[in-house]
C-alpha cells in the first residue's frame, strides 16, 4: 500500500475539493508524459492505479521477435528470450507486458510529470471555485472587505475574491478593511485565472433577498414580493401581498416591533424602507405606492400605464417628496406613469375630469385622515365613481 500518496491524495479532497477519481487521472496522464519524455512514445503504455491502495503499475505492451536482431524499435518490440525471462510461455508474434520503473525516468520527465499534476489540481480547483460561486449567482452572500482597488472594492467571499465595482457601491457606503457585509452576486466569470465574481450593494435584488432571508413568510411563500424600486443609500419601495388571508403582508415584513424591518436597514447602513401593500387593482395599488400621502382620487388609465392622482393641498408636497423621490419610486413600483396634482391645480386643468368627479361629493364627506369616501367601487377608466 502506497501510504503517502493515499495521504496526500485525501489531503487534497478534503480541503480543495477535489475528487480522488480526478487526482488518479491527473497520475495516470503524468506518468503516460514521463514515459513520452523519457522513451520518446508512450502508445504501448498503459498505466494502472489501484483505486484502493494506491499502487501502480506502469507497463509497455511489446510484440515478441525471434532475435534482437529482428528487433525495429526497441519501445515497440522485444526479442524472445528477453520475454522468457518475463513470462516463460512467451512464443514469437505474442503481445507481452513489460513493466517500466518509474525510478528510471530522467530529471525532465520527472519534473514535467509533476508539472502535469499540479496543472490538473490548479484547474480543478479553479473549477469547483466556479462552479461554487456560479450556483450563488442572482444570491446574497456575506463577505469581507479586503482594499480598495482604484474606485473599485476587493471583497473577500472566503475561496474566491469578487470584485465591487464603482458603479455598484452605494455612494454614501465607505467601507473600512475587514469589516463583514452583504453583497449580491451579479455574475460568476470563468476565466482562465479562476472565476471572476462580479457583485453590487445598488441591485434592488440585495433587498429583495435580504427580506427572503429575514421573513420566514416569504422564505415559505405566504407572502410574495411583488415590486420593489429602489434608489440605494436612500430610500426603497417593496410591494407584498399574502397568500394566506390571516397574514398580514406588511406586518409579517416588519416584525414585532419593527425587528425584522430595522435588522435589513441595519445592513442597508440606515436606507429607509417603505412596505405597502400589493393590489390588483391599479388605483388601489398607486394609493398605496404614494403613501404616507393621503389620496383624494387616482384616475388610472391601464391601456397607456398613465394615472392622474389628486391629494389635498397640503399633502403634495409629501407626495411628491423630496426631490420627487416618493412619486418617482411610486411609478417605478407601480409601472404607471403618474401625474399628482393638488386639489386647487386639479380643479383649473382642463380634461382632468376632477370637476365632475367633485361633484359627487359634499363638503362633509371629506376627512383628513383618509380622503373622501366613496360610496361605490373603482372603475378602471373613470376611477371612483359614485
Amino acid at each position: 500500500m502506497n501510504k503517502e500518496l493515499m495521504e496526500a491524495l485525501d489531503i487534497l479532497e478534503k480541503e480543495k475539493e477535489i475528487s480522488k477519481e480526478t487526482l488518479f487521472e491527473a497520475i495516470e496522464n503524468s506518468l503516460l508524459t514521463a514515459c513520452k519524455n523519457h522513451f520518446g512514445k508512450a502508445d504501448n503504455v498503459h498505466v494502472e492505479i489501484d483505486r484502493e491502495t494506491c499502487d501502480f503499475l506502469v507497463y509497455a505492451e511489446k510484440e515478441v521477435v525471434e532475435t534482437a536482431e529482428d528487433v525495429e524499435d526497441g519501445c515497440l518490440q522485444i526479442p524472445l528470450d528477453a520475454a522468457q525471462e518475463i513470462s516463460s510461455q512467451a512464443k514469437v508474434g505474442d503481445m507481452i507486458h513489460v513493466e517500466i520503473k518509474s525510478k528510471e525516468f530522467g530529471r525532465i520527465a520527472t519534473q514535467n510529470a509533476k508539472n502535469v499534476i499540479l496543472q490538473k489540481i490548479r484547474e480543478e480547483e479553479r473549477s469547483v471555485i466556479y462552479n461554487q460561486y456560479f450556483e450563488k449567482e442572482k444570491d446574497v452572500v456575506t463577505g469581507v472587505v479586503q482594499r480598495y482597488v482604484g474606485r473599485n472594492i476587493s471583497i473577500n467571499l472566503g475561496k474566491a475574491d469578487a470584485l465591487l465595482g464603482e458603479s455598484e457601491q452605494v455612494k454614501t457606503e465607505v467601507f473600512r478593511p475587514t469589516e463583514r457585509i452583504k453583497v449580491y452576486v451579479l455574475e460568476v466569470k470563468n476565466t482562465p485565472k479562476g472565476p471572476r465574481i462580479s457583485v453590487s450593494r445598488t441591485h434592488p435584488e440585495l433587498v429583495k433577498r435580504l427580506f427572503e432571508a429575514e421573513v420566514t413568510e416569504i422564505k415559505d411563500g405566504t407572502v410574495e414580493i411583488k415590486s420593489i424600486a429602489r434608489e440605494p443609500g436612500s430610500r426603497t419601495k417593496i410591494a407584498v401581498w399574502s397568500n394566506n388571508p390571516n397574514v398580514d403582508a406588511v406586518g409579517a415584513c416588519v416584525g414585532m416591533n419593527g425587528a425584522r424591518v430595522n435588522a435589513i436597514v441595519e445592513e442597508l447602513r440606515g436606507e429607509k424602507i417603505d412596505i405597502v401593500n400589493w393590489d390588483d387593482n391599479p388605483g388601489n395599488l398607486i394609493q398605496n405606492a404614494l403613501s404616507p400621502a393621503k389620496i383624494v382620487a387616482v384616475f388610472a388609465d391601464p391601456d397607456e400605464k398613465t394615472a392622474k392622482v389628486v391629494v389635498p393641498d397640503y399633502q403634495l408636497s409629501l407626495a411628491i417628496g423630496k426631490e420627487g423621490q416618493n412619486a418617482r419610486l411610486a411609478a417605478r413600483l407601480t409601472g404607471y406613469k403618474i401625474d399628482i396634482k393638488s386639489e386647487t391645480q386639479a380643479k383649473d386643468a382642463p380634461g382632468f375630469r376632477y370637476e365632475d368627479y367633485m361633484d359627487d361629493y359634499e363638503e362633509d364627506d371629506y376627512d383628513e385622515e383618509g380622503g373622501y369616501e366613496e360610496e361605490g367601487g373603482y372603475d378602471e377608466e373613470s376611477g371612483y365613481e359614485e
